[in-house]
């Protein structure tokens, strides 16, 4: 048995940040199939800031240690793994268990970062570069001379986002705040103030006969605006309820909602697709297609990251130990780019 110990984060119920707890645990050893990451970088996503209040979807009962995903180099192997794996950079996405020093994981989950990434780097494009890459080439299955609108455009998903349709020659209409405005438009973006109250009214002056897809991470109300924009053969691909972060009740409901709206309207013969976007989706009825997809993809992105195609800024680089700092920080709204957390 390793005698040496890891460093975790541990969410202990629906707490303020600053209740985070640290925990000290035995070393995992590997079994079969199993690798041991050194984590290097790992994230705050929106993912966390709900799991906090108990709003995830489908997070697991408290107390878990939370972090969606992870960069880091692969410490130790079990029986039957390629011993060439040992020492090299990989990133994985795990819903939790990533605020940790050292994360177990099965080595068909981890994708090999490529030379000339920073597990930095790396890390800015997990979970929010497979989002995107499989919400607008697997789904909205976007072309060039189309034109899209991305809800949240200075997000973390949908800078990624707009970079990747960009690239891709795709025109992109996106809502933000208007301190994003600025990057937004250097990026070739075009967009419109989402507190002016007048979005649907400016996208229908941008794009009269109507959108070829919409990307909306808001949910509530402005799925059916979403919806409303789109132009005949239009997707609509949501992928969050924002809007309901800080409600009560059931964290169910929301998504529900959401997800019978979008069978009701695939209903309706106007040509017209809408769905709702789960990352995990198909794991559990196919692993191997799940896995092979998810590394074809995250490859693309990176790939696209070393092009320079797609740049997703830093917000703050903060050690583990002050992983409530960076949950606060990431919360306030006030920051823009990704929150790493280093051992």
């Amino acid at each position: 048995m390793n005698s040496e110990r890891l460093f975790q984060v541990v969410l202990p119920g629906i707490v303020a940040p600053e209740d985070l707890q640290i925990r000290h645990a035995a070393m995992p050893d590997p079994g079969p199939g199993q690798i041991v990451i050194a984590m290097e970088a790992t994230g705050v996503s929106f993912a966390e800031q709900q799991m906090r209040r108990g709003r995830y979807y489908d997070q697991p009962p408290f107390p878990f240690v939370p972090g969606y995903d992870l960069v880091g180099r692969v410490l130790s192997a079990g029986q039957g793994v390629d011993p060439d794996l040992l020492g090299r950079r990989v990133a994985a996405l795990v819903k939790v268990g990533g605020w940790a020093s050292h994360v177990l994981v099965d080595a068909k989950d981890a994708v090999e970062v490529p030379d000339g990434l920073t597990a930095a780097q790396a890390e800015t494009v997990v979970v929010n570069g497979i989002t995107a890459w499989q919400m607008l080439h697997r789904i909205a299955r976007v072309r060039a001379g189309q034109t899209v609108l991305v809800h949240g455009a200075g997000g973390g998903v949908g800078v990624v986002l707009v970079q990747l349709a960009r690239a891709a020659g795709v025109k992109v209409i996106g809502t933000a705040s208007t301190r994003h405005h600025d990057a937004l438009r250097e990026l070739g973006v075009t967009p419109i103030d989402y507190r002016a109250g007048n979005v649907t009214a400016r996208v229908r002056e941008l794009a009269p006969r109507g959108v070829d897809a919409v990307f909306d991470h808001v949910g509530g109300r402005s799925v059916i605006d979403s919806w409303h924009l789109l132009a005949p053969g239009g997707t609509l691909v949501a992928y969050g309820s924002a809007s309901t972060r800080d409600d009560t009740g059931s964290k169910q409901w929301p998504v529900l909602k959401i997800l019978a709206r979008t069978w009701f309207w695939n209903t309706l013969p106007n040509g017209r697709r809408a769905h709702f976007y789960n990352i995990w989706a198909g794991r559990t009825l196919n692993k191997d297609r799940f896995r092979a997809r998810l590394r074809n993809d995250l490859t693309e992105v990176f790939t696209a990251v070393r092009r320079g195609d797609v740049t997703a800024g830093i917000a703050a680089q903060l050690p583990l130990a002050r992983a409530a700092e960076a949950l606060r920080l990431a919360e306030s709204g006030t920051v823009t780019g990704k929150i790493i957390l280093t051992p």
